[in-house]
C-alpha cells in the first residue's frame, strides 16, 4: 500500500512537471545608464551584455521567469547633449550583477505546439536584486576606497517573441531598472568637491535578442485568461 501511494505522487508530480512547457535560453545585447554623468538616453545601449534564464509556463497566457544578468556600464560626459556636462568630462565604468525573478504576461496565447499561437508581445514584472562596485569613503583628497553594495530596483520591461524552428523561439526585449541608488557612477550628494545638477536615483538598462529552447512535452492547457 505504502508503495503504491509513494508511486502515485511520484506520477502526478512527473505528470505535473512535463505537463508544462519549460523554457531556457540565452541573451545577447546592450546595456546603458542613466544618472549624473554622460548622455541621458533611456535605449542608447553601449557597452556588451548578457544573460540567462529559465521559464515555466504556468499557461498560454504566463511564464514564470529567473534571469541572471551581467551588464556592465559606463558613461563619459563628451557624449553628453549638455554643455555643463561636457565641460566637466566626468567618465565612469562599473558592472552590475542582478538576479530578477518574476512574471512573463504574453498579450495573446503563446504555445509553440499549435499552429496559430507561435507569436506574441508581452510584458515583464519583476522582482529585482543587484550587486555593484560603489565607493565606501574618500579618505584622503583623490583617494577612493571601493566596496561591493547590493540594492534593488522598480522593474519593467516589454519584448516580443516568436517560433523560430520547431521547439526554438526569439524574443526581443527592452528592460528598464529604477534604482533607490544614487551612485552607480561613484559619485552622489556626498561626493566631496564634485557639483552635481541633481538628476536623482540612478537607471540602468538592457536591449536585446534571446535564444528560447523549449522542452518538456506539449502541455494540455486550460483556456487562457
Amino acid at each position: 500500500m505504502k508503495k503504491n501511494i509513494l508511486f502515485f505522487v511520484f506520477a502526478s508530480f512527473t505528470s505535473i512537471l512535463l505537463g508544462q512547457l519549460h523554457e531556457v535560453g540565452i541573451s545577447f545585447g546592450g546595456s546603458n545608464y542613466v544618472g549624473d554623468i554622460g548622455a541621458n538616453y533611456y535605449i542608447y545601449p553601449n557597452k556588451p551584455a548578457g544573460a540567462i534564464f529559465y521559464k515555466y509556463n504556468w499557461n498560454p497566457k504566463i511564464a514564470l521567469k529567473a534571469t541572471y544578468s551581467y551588464l556592465p556600464i559606463s558613461g563619459d560626459d563628451i557624449d553628453s547633449d549638455i554643455s555643463y556636462r561636457k565641460q566637466r568630462g566626468y567618465s565612469f565604468s562599473n558592472t552590475i550583477n542582478e538576479v530578477a525573478i518574476g512574471l512573463e504576461y504574453n498579450f495573446y496565447d503563446f504555445d509553440l505546439s499549435s499552429d496559430d499561437k507561435t507569436w506574441t508581445p508581452y510584458l515583464l514584472l519583476e522582482l529585482v536584486g543587484f550587486n555593484y562596485t560603489n565607493v565606501k569613503s574618500h579618505p584622503n583628497p583623490g583617494q577612493i576606497n571601493f566596496g561591493n553594495k547590493t540594492s534593488y530596483a522598480i522593474p519593467f520591461g516589454i519584448g516580443y517573441k516568436s517560433k523560430l524552428y520547431g521547439t526554438l523561439a526569439f524574443a526581443l526585449e527592452a528592460k528598464f531598472r529604477y534604482t533607490f541608488e544614487d551612485d552607480l557612477d561613484y559619485t552622489d550628494r556626498e561626493t566631496p568637491n564634485v557639483i552635481l545638477e541633481g538628476t536623482g536615483n540612478d537607471w540602468y538598462m538592457f536591449t536585446g535578442f534571446s535564444l528560447i529552447y523549449t522542452f518538456g512535452r506539449p502541455a494540455c492547457y486550460a483556456k487562457g485568461l
